[in-house]
C-alpha cells in the first residue's frame, strides 16, 4: 500500500473530524460543504479533491471504521467474549463517532452498513445443521442475531453506556452461545 503524504493524512483527518464535530451540533443534512471548509481551516476546493461531495466524505468516513472494525476482528471468533469485547472496546474508543452515527438521526446509513457487515461475519458462524437451530434457514437466524446486536449497541450508545464495554462484550458473548 502507498504511503500517503503526512499533510494529506492531516488535511483528511481535519475534515473527518469537522464533520463529526459539526453533526454533533446539526442534522447531516443541514451541514454545507462551507461549514466543513470552516471548520476544518480548509479550502472547499481541497475538499473537493478528496472527496466529491459531503456524502461521499461521510461514506468514506464509515466505510474507514467498518474496514478498521474488520481489520480488528480478523481471525477471531466473534461468537465469544474474546471476539465480541475485540469491537466493543473499538466501540467504547471510538465512542464520539459511534454514538453520533448509531444514537441519533445523523448518519441512518451507518446502521445499515453496520447491520451489513455484521450480517457478512456472523453468515460464517450460524450452523443449521445440529443442534437448536437445525431446520432453520441460515439467513434468518443471521439476519436475527445481526438485527439484534445492532440493537444492543443502539441501546448502549443512546443510554449513555450504561454498563462497561468488557460487559456488554461479556453478556453479547453469552447471548451469541445460546443462539448461534
Amino acid at each position: 500500500m502507498a504511503k500517503v503524504d503526512r499533510r494529506i493524512g492531516k488535511t483528511q483527518e481535519a475534515i473527518k473530524n469537522a464533520v463529526i464535530d459539526l453533526m454533533s451540533k446539526k442534522n447531516f443534512d443541514d451541514i454545507t460543504i462551507q461549514d466543513i471548509s470552516d471548520r476544518a481551516n480548509v479550502s472547499r476546493g481541497t475538499i473537493y479533491l478528496h472527496y466529491v461531495d459531503k456524502f461521499d466524505l461521510l461514506d468514506k468516513l464509515v466505510e474507514s471504521h467498518i474496514n478498521e472494525l474488520r481489520e480488528i476482528c480478523r481471525g477471531a471468533d466473534l461468537t465469544d467474549f474474546s471476539g465480541v469485547s475485540l469491537w466493543t472496546g473499538y466501540f467504547e474508543q471510538n465512542y464520539s463517532f459511534f454514538s453520533l452515527m448509531l444514537a441519533s438521526k445523523g448518519a441512518p446509513y451507518f446502521r445499515t452498513r453496520f447491520l451489513d457487515y455484521l450480517i457478512e461475519e456472523f453468515k460464517q458462524e450460524a450452523d443449521v445443521t445440529q443442534g437448536k437451530n437445525r431446520g432453520l434457514k441460515e439467513e434468518v437466524i443471521v439476519r436475527f442475531v445481526a438485527s439484534a446486536i445492532v440493537g444492543v449497541v443502539e441501546w448502549w450508545f443512546m443510554n449513555d453506556k450504561p454498563i462497561p464495554h468488557h460487559v456488554l462484550a461479556e453478556q453479547l458473548g453469552l447471548l451469541f452461545e445460546r443462539n448461534m
